[in-house]
C-alpha cells in the first residue's frame, strides 16, 4: 500500500511540473473517453473521496486536484465522516474504499446502496483492493448507471481514475478491466448457461459492455464498424430475451446477467 501511496504521489507531481510551463491554465490535459459529455462540456465535477488509509488517501487527493474539471470538496476516513460530508457538500460523486472504519468490512458498498436509494444522482466510484466479484455485483444490483469499480493498483494511473469519476458523473459506469477478465475466466470451464447461446465474437462485446463502454468505444476496442457492433448487440438482447426492454434497461440487464452468469461458476 505504501507501495502505490508513493506512486501516487509521483503521478500526482509529474502532472503538475508537466502543467508549469504550458501556456493552459492547470495541468497538461488528461487523455478524453469517446464519450464524455462532462470534460467535453468543460463541466466542474465536485468529488467526495473516502480512503482510511492516509498516505494512499493523501497521494489520491493530490491526484485528483491537477485534473482542472475536477473540484475535491472533501476527504473523509471513515464512514462517519463520509457520510456527513455528502450530507453537508452534496457532491457529484463519491470516491470511496470498500473496506472503512468502523467494521472495515463493506461500508463502501453498503453506503453506495444507500446513496441510490436517497441521492440517485450522486454517482460512486468504489476502490477494492481485490478483485471480488461478490462486491462487483452487489455494486450494480440496482443498475450500472452513475457507479464504478476499480482496482487500487490501477489508480496510480491517473487517466483511469479521473476518467472514471467523468464517466460516472456523466451516468455512465467505468468497471475494472481486470474486474471483467476475472469474471470470464470464471466461467470457462462452467454448467452450460444462457449465455452459452452467445458466440464468442458476442461474448467480447458483452465483456466490453460490462466495462460500461459505448457502442462507439466497443467498435474501437475491437476494431470493428459500429454498424457491426449494433447488429452484436441486437442480437446479444434477442438471445437474452432483452428485445423489448428500452435500450438503457436492456444494456444494464445483459450486463448484469453477464456478470451473474460469471460470478455462479
Amino acid at each position: 500500500m505504501t507501495h502505490l501511496a508513493r506512486a501516487l504521489d509521483a503521478q500526482a507531481l509529474r502532472r503538475v511540473r508537466l502543467g508549469a510551463g504550458s501556456t493552459s491554465v492547470g495541468p497538461a490535459p488528461l487523455p478524453r473517453a469517446l464519450d464524455d459529455p462532462v470534460s467535453s462540456c468543460a463541466v466542474t465535477v465536485r468529488v467526495v473521496l473516502a480512503e482510511d488509509h492516509a498516505l494512499l488517501r493523501q497521494g489520491l487527493e493530490r491526484l485528483l486536484t491537477t485534473a482542472a474539471d475536477i473540484d475535491l470538496v472533501g476527504s473523509a476516513a471513515d464512514l462517519p465522516s463520509l457520510e456527513r460530508m455528502v450530507d453537508d457538500l452534496d457532491p457529484d460523486v463519491v470516491i470511496t474504499d470498500i473496506r472503512m472504519p468502523p467494521t472495515g468490512t463493506d461500508e463502501g458498498i453498503r453506503f453506495a446502496a444507500r446513496l441510490r436509494r436517497e441521492r440517485p444522482n450522486t454517482g460512486v466510484v468504489v476502490l477494492s483492493q481485490h478483485v471480488d466479484a461478490g462486491y462487483a455485483l452487489a455494486l450494480l444490483a440496482d443498475g450500472s448507471a452513475r457507479r464504478g469499480y476499480l482496482l487500487k493498483e490501477r489508480v496510480a494511473d491517473a487517466d483511469e481514475l479521473v476518467t472514471a469519476v467523468r464517466e460516472v458523473a456523466a451516468g455512465g459506469s467505468r468497471i475494472d478491466a481486470h474486474v471483467v477478465d476475472e469474471l470470464v475466466n470464471g466461467r470457462r470451464e462452467a454448467a452450460p448457461t444462457e449465455l452459452d447461446r452467445l458466440t464468442p465474437r458476442e461474448l467480447e462485446v458483452l465483456s466490453e459492455m460490462a466495462q460500461g463502454k459505448s457502442n462507439g468505444a466497443i467498435a474501437a476496442s475491437l476494431v470493428l464498424s459500429e454498424r457491426a457492433v449494433e447488429k452484436h448487440t441486437n442480437s446479444i438482447f434477442s438471445k437474452l430475451g432483452l428485445s423489448e426492454e428500452r435500450d438503457l434497461n436492456r444494456r444494464v440487464k445483459a450486463v448484469l446477467v453477464y456478470l451473474n452468469g460469471a460470478a455462479d461458476e
